[in-house]
């Protein structure tokens, strides 16, 4: 909190001149309005809303690239908006500025289909890709809970419920287009699978939650359609017994698609949510892809590891409707969470451990939250060692906040202790920047710092986050 104090003590009024010369160039695409702003000053995240001083909807690259020089002239901040759905305070602007919009820049620039690419602006969602994807066989994975946007998904380095198969958006990113600090336009990479030309400039702006330049389109990996998909969910006695049934599938080397695990909360709250009738127990939800007969034995050896671990029953959902409304359940978690707390607001934190000390993780950070008597959930990407708390806090109750806060502290501490990391998928923002020190020790974190000085020497490119100036 002192963190975000001082930042904010930073704040200087936007220029006049700024706002005319917006208003001049984009008309009612640049906005001041107070509504406007608070829409663009809060996220998902528990934090009281930070607003920016302006908006700007940019519709180009070449857009962005001005409003990034105007700003830059001024020492003004910018800050980056897809959807807004970001979990860490990524988007709030701490010491004001302009908040560029990237969410008109929506364009499918190209689809290759026989190389398995395609390349779009950032504002693209990953529903809106897999729709234009309908028709040719192919789909894109990563699928983060919302209809996040791509240019944040490469900006927050996203995955979700497919990584334990497909990998990240670290793994399935190929080539990016970045405004840099000072409105240069740079291309990152090629479509080439491979390359050993020079630095990886694509992985250094993956992950870096708009701080060192503004993503404008992306390029990434698509897959086909598989020939057959599958799911499964099953139900267990404890917590334990669901997680270690998980431990010995990846173990094992069984190539799941998908693998969540929910609490017994988390089940309780999404069956009031979307109206399902699962038994309110530890649940594994899984899903299979390849040929009709990888899939049936990928299923066979995943039932015979959940029987041995003792699943209560081993239900198929194998039309695309009933998948359909599984997985629409599992993403409407967080929100079906809420709904059991009118009036409260999350804190929801993740962490990722090797996948040998999950159960061990996840039994501690139940206890912990037992302990304190929070109402919450544990929900996870157990395939690949990671999973989420979500505890749900009065906003106005400061020993309520500060016990949910001590739990997320632990937990991250304890993931550590566990050679993991501080976030597997949240990303970093206001809320785990010393958690990052934690993880990376200080002179890491200068070598990051350097970098942030080297590409923003202005620090105006969502100053605040990750890494203190």
């Amino acid at each position: 909190m002192n963190h975000i104090a001082t930042a904010q003590s930073l704040k200087k009024p936007l220029p006049a001149t700024l706002q005319t010369e917006l208003k001049s160039l984009f008309g009612l695409r640049f906005s001041t309005a107070h509504a406007m702003r608070e829409h663009h000053g809060r996220d998902e995240s528990s934090y009281d809303p930070m607003l920016p001083d302006g908006v700007v909807f940019a519709c180009s690259t070449e857009e962005v690239a001005l409003i990034v020089k105007l700003c830059a002239r001024e020492g003004v901040p910018v800050i980056p908006y897809g959807t807004g759905t970001s979990l860490e305070g990524h988007i709030l602007a701490l010491q004001g500025g302009i908040t560029i919009d990237l969410s008109q820049m929506n364009a499918m620039v190209a689809v290759h289909q026989e190389d398995l690419t395609a390349t779009v602006q950032a504002g693209v969602t990953r529903k809106q890709l897999n729709q234009e994807l309908k028709d040719t066989g192919l789909f894109f994975p990563i699928d983060p809970g919302a209809d996040a946007s791509l240019g944040g998904m490469a900006a927050t380095r996203a995955s979700g419920t497919n990584a334990v198969r497909y990998g990240t958006m670290r793994e399935n990113t190929l080539a990016l287009t970045v405004v840099t600090a000072d409105g240069r336009i740079i291309k990152t990479g090629t479509r080439a699978k491979k390359s050993s030309a020079g630095y990886d400039l694509t992985r250094l702006f993956v992950g870096s939650e708009g701080t060192l330049g503004i993503i404008t389109e992306v390029t990434v990996k698509l897959y086909p359609q598989p020939e057959a998909i599958s799911a499964a969910i099953c139900s267990f006695g404890s917590i334990g017994a669901a997680v270690n049934a998980v431990i010995e599938t990846i173990q094992m080397g069984i190539p799941v698609a998908r693998v969540e695990f929910l609490d017994a909360n988390g089940v309780k709250a999404i069956n009031a949510h979307d109206k399902l009738n699962l038994p309110e127990q530890p649940l594994l939800l899984f899903e299979f892809h390849g040929s009709e007969h990888g899939v049936k034995e990928q299923a066979e050896a995943v039932q015979a590891i959940t029987t041995e671990h003792g699943a209560l029953g081993f239900e198929w959902a194998t039309k695309p409707e009933d998948r359909t409304r599984l997985w629409t359940a599992r993403h409407n978690a967080y929100f079906a969470l809420l709904k059991a707390r009118p009036g409260a607001r999350a804190i929801s934190t993740d962490c990722c451990v090797p996948i040998s000390r999950l159960a061990e993780c996840i039994l501690a950070t139940r206890a912990d939250c037992e302990d304190h008597k929070l109402i919450y959930s544990i929900i996870g990407h157990v395939g690949d060692g990671n999973f989420h708390v979500q505890m749900l806090i009065d906003p106005n109750d400061h020993a309520e906040i500060a016990s949910a806060e001590g739990v997320n502290s632990r937990m991250v501490t304890r993931a550590l202790g566990m050679d993991g990391t501080c976030t597997g998928e949240h990303g970093i923002g206001l809320h785990k920047m010393d958690f990052l020190i934690e993880e990376h020790g200080e002179d890491a974190i200068d070598i990051m710092r350097t970098l942030k000085h080297a590409l923003d020497p202005g620090n105006i490119m969502n100053p605040g986050k990750i890494v203190r100036w």
